[in-house]
């Protein structure tokens, strides 16, 4: 994928944002055979595929609004800028055509109301794409949809002129020329280079009046987009209301949309339970506490009087909302997202292709299916590509590329890497899970306390100053890992003079709020962390100095000045990771808030379900160092299930000897402050599926590249685990115009993929949808271009 450089950042915000909506790896594994999909697995994912109540245009009403709740408000109306999201593409979905819709098994088709026909027409000398367009469609304005819409979206999107402030360009850029054909209505594509995903071209399309010309691509149509060609348009923006007001295209050729209005409510998660209690919104996505809420509601008896010890108002109120929430039904199905455990294998342990693998063994991936998808009625079955959802044409299940849940598998595979038990053995009886032994941390100590630091210095040192303690020049300190601040992302470049080459940022720069510390132990940690780079920077200085001299003065405080930097990171990771004996979590802290919960390098959020508490391995050490790995999870209220699957994953990974420092940050910055940027070890988030993986999924598992400043370009790639081999895969497979041989390509960078070990699928994300029960054709669309004009009120 080629991004162009925009002011602002535009570059590096549109790759990240650049997806269907989702460091070598070392030798790989040798690949089986490639098993597809069996009948039952494609029952089981077409029954789950799409809930969404359909009904005839005949059964439904003729009128009405309906009240869907969004995100946010769209942050442009130009779904190819940085800033579009979802609303976005909502929005465009209802006003502008699609030349190629997606049906529910997530494969292109044709759109009649735009095109007669789309067809290759030729494949020798060069691809040769013919658009044959519906005579009848024509924009709002009046106009016709011709070959000059088409040429000048091609022009704005093919990457030639920095100009047009673009978030991508994949499938343009291989075009040589789009030209008018046989007459008004034929549109002639040539490629340049043949593009297996053509049918992901000229969707959405724009009128030329958009793109052609810089500024009214770049400026045009962010808050206002006068002219569509879809069943409605936009009406009003309405920013300080939060709403977007869709209205009928009276222009529209195809059949009449069946509701008046759509009202495009920007509502945010946590307010959606309550905005269907008062009936304030008719089609809403909510989370799995709300859907209980709605189907607990259909099944309560609505004259049940107050309950003992509660008000009568109180009563009243809920009884209220619990009559509303009987109008509405929950619909599922499996969204076609999954959910992903990223390894990031930029550095620290995880740069060894053997620890992602034994990491990855290790987990019970049915278990966590199970626990996010069987309470909701769904299929449980882990998903086995990276690329294409159940059901997909083309599906199968390469996870045997890396090999199934072994614990005694990925012992070894630690074991080969060099990672052994610290001879200790299990935990002592009464030691709290992961806590230091007696003496194994010096703690925070008087650090103008000179005759202190120098008998500590003599007990580490053997005399040269060079062995024991913590060296800030020496290869892989604190195991390249460290919870620093993140690097912009459009960089990803470590800041020199902080820390080892390729190393992520150095911890003291940005200490973040740990679940085993908070309040003032979480500055406390903050301060010893500065303190820590203090020292670091002054031994390094005083090393200098003293210019091999072991005898010089200047030496000899290098050899204070390091050990103090490594007493004062040892005594803030022990409040981060909660194993400090007066901390909130640690079960000794006298004014603790929550229930204390012991937590630390080998221990959950909270304690694991009943089937994960076998006892935990012994703790493995390599170098005298432990195997920990941070594990960043948001701590929101909607992401509760995450938090719950990344608990079940610690306890799994305890039983290897893989201790876990679980680290929650806000919501907002997870992503980007942690996941895009590389800060973090271990992390859960999701990829959308698309209809063309060649083209929406390389930029997401393409080996990071060196940028000519000397930054890291890793694209989508935020695990950083590619391979020379999955690049060229994915090059074959986008040129590839045989679609079974596309398809072969395809399955071949999965299972090459899943031996990387660098993202492991987990399970398909449940969608939940709440709508008013006299609906239909809306809910939980799946894979599925919605038909806005067949969405409607019963009759």
């Amino acid at each position: 994928m080629t991004d162009h450089d925009h002011p602002s950042g535009r570059r590096t915000a549109g790759r990240r944002r650049r997806c269907a909506a989702l460091v070598a790896a070392g030798v790989l594994l040798p690949l089986p055979a490639l098993a597809g999909c069996s009948s039952d697995d494609r029952e089981a994912s077409a029954e789950a595929s799409q809930d969404i109540a359909p009904a005839a245009r005949g059964e439904l009403k003729d009128g009405g609004t309906l009240r869907w709740a969004v995100d946010a408000m769209p942050g442009t109306f130009n779904a190819f800028q940085a800033d579009a999201d979802a609303t976005t593409a909502r929005i465009t979905g209802a006003v502008l055509p699609s030349m190629f819709t997606v049906d529910a098994n997530g494969t292109p088709q044709r759109n009649a109301d735009y095109l007669d026909a789309a067809d290759v027409s030729a494949r020798d000398p060069k691809q040769v794409v013919t658009y044959k367009i519906n005579a009848k469609a024509r924009w709002s304005d009046g106009k016709p949809i011709t070959a000059a819409d088409f040429i000048a979206q091609w022009t704005a999107l093919r990457g030639k002129d920095n100009a047009f402030w673009t978030a991508r360009n994949a499938g343009y850029d291989r075009i040589g020329k789009v030209e008018q054909g046989a007459g008004a209505h034929e549109v002639k594509v040539t490629f340049a280079r043949p593009y297996a995903d053509w049918r992901s071209l000229f969707t959405p399309l724009y009128p030329q009046s958009v793109m052609g010309s810089p500024n009214a691509f770049n400026d045009g149509v962010r808050e206002r987009l006068r002219v569509g060609a879809g069943p409605f348009l936009v009406q009003q923006r309405d920013a300080d209301e939060g709403r977007v007001v869709l209205v009928r295209n009276p222009s529209w050729w195809g059949a009449r949309a069946k509701l008046a209005k759509i009202v495009l409510q920007a509502l945010p998660a946590d307010k959606r339970a309550a905005a269907l209690a008062d009936g304030s919104i008719d089609v809403a996505a909510v989370d799995q506490t709300a859907a209980k809420r709605v189907e607990a509601a259909g099944k309560a008896d609505g004259n049940a009087g107050p309950q003992p010890g509660r008000a009568a108002g109180a009563h009243t109120k809920a009884a209220a909302g619990s009559k509303t929430l009987r109008g509405y039904v929950i619909h599922k199905a499996l969204e076609p997202a999954y959910t992903q455990l990223a390894l990031n294998g930029s550095s620290g342990p995880l740069a060894d292709d053997r620890v992602r693998r034994a990491v990855a063994r290790a987990i019970d991936r049915q278990a966590l299916a199970d626990t996010v998808l069987k309470p909701l009625g769904l299929p449980s079955k882990p998903l086995g590509s990276h690329l294409l959802m159940a059901g997909q044409p083309g599906y199968e299940d390469h996870s045997d590329a890396l090999g199934d849940q072994d614990t005694g598998a990925a012992k070894a595979l630690l074991a080969d890497a060099g990672w052994k038990p610290d001879g200790t053995g299990h935990q002592q009886a009464g030691e709290k899970a992961g806590a230091p032994a007696p003496g194994g941390w010096l703690g925070a100590r008087d650090h103008g306390d000179e005759d202190e630091d120098e008998r500590a210095d003599d007990r580490a040192d053997d005399g040269d100053g060079d062995e024991g303690g913590y060296d800030p020049d020496a290869d892989g300190a604190a195991d390249g890992r460290n919870p620093g601040r993140p690097v912009p992302a459009q960089a990803l470049r470590p800041a020199k003079g902080d820390h080892e080459e390729g190393a992520r940022p150095a911890a003291a720069k940005a200490p973040l709020s740990f679940t085993g510390a908070v309040g003032s132990e979480v500055q406390q940690a903050a301060l010893l962390r500065q303190s820590a780079a203090f020292y670091k920077d002054a031994a390094a200085a005083e090393k200098e100095d003293a210019d091999g001299d072991t005898a010089s003065g200047a030496y000899a405080k290098y050899k204070r000045y390091k050990k103090r930097a490594a007493q004062a990171l040892s005594a803030a990771e022990v409040i981060e990771t909660g194993q400090g004996h007066d901390l909130p979590g640690s079960g000794g802290h006298p004014g603790a808030e929550h229930p204390a919960v012991p937590r630390s390098y080998d221990a959950p959020l909270a304690a694991p379900p009943a089937g994960d508490k076998a006892a935990r391995g012994p703790a493995l050490k390599k170098d005298g160092k432990p195997l920990t790995l941070r594990f960043v999870l948001p701590d929101g209220a909607a992401s509760e299930q995450l938090r719950t699957v990344g608990s079940r994953i610690a306890a799994m990974l305890a039983k290897i000897g893989v201790q876990t420092s679980l680290q929650r940050v806000s919501d907002a910055s997870y992503f980007q402050d942690h996941v895009a940027s590389g800060d973090y070890d271990l992390a859960l988030y999701s990829w959308p599926g698309t209809a063309y993986p060649a083209t929406d999924a390389r930029p997401i598992y393409a080996k990071p590249q060196p940028a000519p400043d000397g930054s890291l370009t890793v694209e989508q790639n935020y695990t950083r685990v590619g391979t020379d081999h999955i690049d060229q895969l994915f090059d074959q497979a986008v040129s590839e115009l045989d679609e079974d041989a596309a398809r072969t390509l395809v399955a071949q960078a999965d299972a090459r993929i899943w031996a990387a070990a660098g993202s492991i699928p987990l399970y398909q994300r449940p969608e939940l949808v709440a709508t008013k029960k006299s609906l239909a054709n809306v809910g939980a669309f799946g894979f599925a271009t919605p038909r806005f004009q067949d969405i409607g009120y019963r009759k």
